[in-house]
This record gives structure tokens, C-alpha cells and sequence, in this order.
């Protein structure tokens, strides 16, 4: 068994709103004070993970469930009006600065590492990125780790082209290692034995052709997911990680808009990380 030490890391898959389950998990570990010295967390993870970082019960659990329900942010209408079927305005300005406000002291306060997954759309490689000092930039990465291919705009960080992070590095174990993390938590959104069945993202040749790299990467996209879930699984038999991940079978793909079953998922994960936290944070 995993004993978790102080140079234990924290990765967070993403999922759309499949990441409800996250949600509820890192709630429980706010609730048992279970907080880890380094996160790192890809797209719907790493919004998730910001409240997390400022130490806010249940602020991520509200975005995905009730504020969902009241502003109906996930639509064709955004995807027509401002270029993401996640509306942008709700989730990046409005939810953090005005609705639940994000409590930026406490983020800055906190001596955690808080790595951010994005995708260079001109290399189409990974790129991790933190921010403690200004909150605008905190608020970008989160919006370019979340902005998902086809359905959202590119967004810019430090003048650079971003997209999702889950594009080239959807579970970044590896990652988490080279940073001096050898003993890793992973929260996975889906369950174990999934394997992505969806087409490959052959893009079509009018999008992103300024972008040949990212054409690459999402090609590949399917297979590297893939490659890297069989490699989390070995890394679990054989006692390296601790993977925490939903048991029922999923009901929740990246856009639902159903209370009832986002309700259940997020209940599940708070259920799952209240077990972690009885075996690991006492």
C-alpha cells in the first residue's frame, strides 16, 4: 500500500462535465484537510482544481450543478454568439468575479504548486502553466486549458495559441513525476477499463491549417488517451499510483445538462474521496 508522503502529487484528469466527479472528490479532501504539496490538472480538472487551491467547499460543485441549471451556460446559441458552446462570459467572468466570487488571496496564499495543462496549438505539445500573482492570467490558463477543439475559440497566453490540454497530455502522471513527484493521487472521470472507441479527429482541412502541429496532435489524440490509461492501470497493479475514479458505469459524457445525473455523479465522488481520506489523511 501507498503511504502518501510530503513529495506526494495531485493529477487531475479533465472530462467536460464529467469532472462533476472531481468535484465532489476534492471536496471531501477539503473536508478532512487533505491538501497535497503539488497539483497538476487538465481542463474541466483544472477549473475544479482552482477551488480546491482556495480552499472553497463546494464552489465547483455549484458551477457544475446549480449555476448550470439557472444560466443554462452549455449551448448552440454560445457556440454561434461567442465562439464556445461553453458560454465564456458566465463561466470566466462572471462566475469567478461576481456570482461565486473566486477567492484570489487565498489561491495566492496558498504554497502549493497549481499546474495548469494547456496545448501550444503551434507545437501541439503540453505546456504547464502556473500563475500566483496576477489574477487575470490565472482565469486565461484555466479558460485555454478548458477550451475544448472545434467548440471553443483558441485562446492566448503570453501572446501564445492555446487550447485544451487534454489534446496532448490528458493524464499527466508523467508529468507529475519529472517534477520531483514519484508517489501520485489520479482522479480519473471515467471508469476503470475505459478506453476511448471515438473517430479519430481527422480535421477537416479548412480548421487549423495555420496549425499543422495541432492537426497532428488531435489525430493522435485517441491513441495517446489510450496508451496513457494502460499505462496508469500497470502503474496501479503494481502499487505506484493511488487512482480514484467513478465504480458506476458512466452516464455523464462532456456536455450533459442533466441535474439528476450530474447530482449522482458529484455525490459518488465525494463518497470516493471521503474512503480515500479515511485510509490516507487521518
Amino acid at each position: 500500500m501507498l503511504k502518501l508522503e510530503r513529495n506526494t502529487g495531485l493529477v487531475l484528469e479533465g472530462g467536460g462535465m464529467r469532472g462533476v466527479f472531481t468535484s465532489g472528490v476534492l471536496d471531501a479532501f477539503m473536508k478532512h484537510e487533505c491538501y497535497f504539496p503539488y497539483v497538476v490538472a487538465v481542463s474541466a480538472g483544472a477549473c475544479n482544481g482552482l477551488s480546491y487551491m482556495s480552499r472553497q467547499p463546494r464552489r465547483a460543485r455549484y458551477s457544475n450543478i446549480d449555476m448550470l441549471q439557472k444560466y443554462d451556460y452549455i449551448s448552440l446559441r454560445s457556440l454561434l454568439v461567442q465562439g464556445s458552446i461553453f458560454d465564456p462570459n458566465i463561466l470566466y467572468d462572471r462566475f469567478p468575479n461576481e456570482i461565486v466570487p473566486f477567492d484570489y488571496d487565498a489561491y495566492l496564499r496558498n504554497p502549493a504548486v497549481f499546474e495548469m495543462v494547456t496545448t501550444n496549438c503551434q507545437t501541439g505539445l503540453a505546456e504547464y502553466l502556473t500563475e500566483k500573482r496576477d489574477p487575470q492570467r490565472i482565469s486565461t490558463i484555466a479558460k485555454a486549458s478548458s477550451s475544448l477543439p472545434f467548440v471553443a475559440q483558441i485562446t492566448y497566453v503570453d501572446g501564445k495559441p492555446m487550447l485544451d490540454g487534454g489534446i496532448a497530455d490528458p493524464i499527466p502522471v508523467q508529468r507529475a513525476i519529472e517534477t520531483g513527484h514519484p508517489v501520485n493521487v489520479v482522479v480519473l472521470t471515467k471508469n476503470k477499463g475505459y478506453r476511448s472507441t471515438d473517430l479519430d479527429y481527422t480535421t477537416p482541412r479548412f480548421i487549423y491549417t495555420e496549425y499543422p502541429r495541432l492537426r497532428v496532435a488531435l489525430r493522435r489524440l485517441n491513441d495517446v488517451y489510450n496508451q496513457q490509461m494502460e499505462m496508469l492501470e500497470r502503474m496501479e497493479a503494481w502499487g505506484e499510483v493511488i487512482v480514484i475514479r467513478p465504480q458506476r458505469p458512466l452516464e455523464v459524457d462532456r456536455i450533459c445538462r442533466d441535474p439528476e445525473k450530474l447530482e449522482r455523479l458529484y455525490e459518488e465522488g465525494f463518497s470516493e474521496g471521503e474512503k480515500f481520506c479515511a485510509g490516507f489523511c487521518q
